[in-house]
């Protein structure tokens, strides 16, 4: 998952960075309110962390231009003011959660996994798929409740699969989700990636996990609970 996190403290910006990389999330920073706001019409994430509190645009006019935009992703306000009319201000602005500083990193990455399984309709952070499922908690992969190790990376690809399950995926769409910026967009690292998946996912071919669609992209096949 590819996160957008708008904070003008360097300090805090590089410990949320830095704790957030280590959850398996990629990470687009900004210290500014424009400089989000160009961002985030940029490039594509399934969560914004934005603090209220930002110079040149302020972190609630940032939230209601987003959405005037129609960017829709889950977004988190960071605040140093606790009032409950400080927050109810902050999501009306339509933020769909908050954290009053100081918090804890442990929490804010529970928010950030609870907004994305709820934005695509999942309840639970065990995501299953026929004999395969993900913890997005503990980061564990499990076939036939055995567990399968994957790098960082083939983490994160396989990961945004699970979450959205059925849908076709370009490469370019996947490395966007998955990278920075600052990324090759015209690797082939997905097709390498994908492809060490299958090795480890699905050796024998037996459940046709991940489709290739000519010009099209990936997709994860959604398997019966039974499979």
């Amino acid at each position: 998952m590819r996160l957008l996190l708008v904070e003008d403290d360097l300090n805090l910006q590089g410990n949320i960075k830095q704790h957030l990389i280590e959850a398996q999330y990629t990470v687009d920073v900004a210290s500014d309110g424009e400089e989000g706001l160009f961002q985030a019409q940029e490039y594509q994430y399934d969560v914004a962390i934005i603090d209220v509190g930002l110079p040149k645009l302020d972190g609630l006019s940032l939230i209601s231009q987003l959405r005037e935009q129609n960017i829709s992703y889950p977004i988190i306000i960071l605040t140093a003011r606790d009032s409950w009319q400080d927050k109810v201000v902050g999501l009306d602005a339509g933020a769909d959660d908050y954290l009053s500083k100081p918090f804890q990193l442990e929490e804010l990455v529970a928010r950030i996994n609870a907004l994305i399984r709820r934005s695509v309709g999942k309840a639970s952070p065990v995501i299953q798929n026929g004999p395969f499922s993900i913890n997005t908690r503990s980061l564990e992969i499990k076939k036939n409740l055995q567990s399968i190790n994957l790098s960082g990376s083939e983490y994160k690809l396989f990961e945004y699969l699970m979450l959205h399950p059925g849908s076709v995926h370009s490469k370019s769409s996947l490395i966007e989700h998955i990278y920075d910026q600052d990324f090759d967009l015209d690797s082939n690292v997905i097709e390498v990636f994908i492809r060490r998946l299958r090795k480890k996912l699905d050796p024998d071919n037996q459940y046709q996990l991940i489709e290739t669609l000519r010009g099209q992209g990936y997709r994860l096949r959604q398997l019966d609970q039974d499979a």
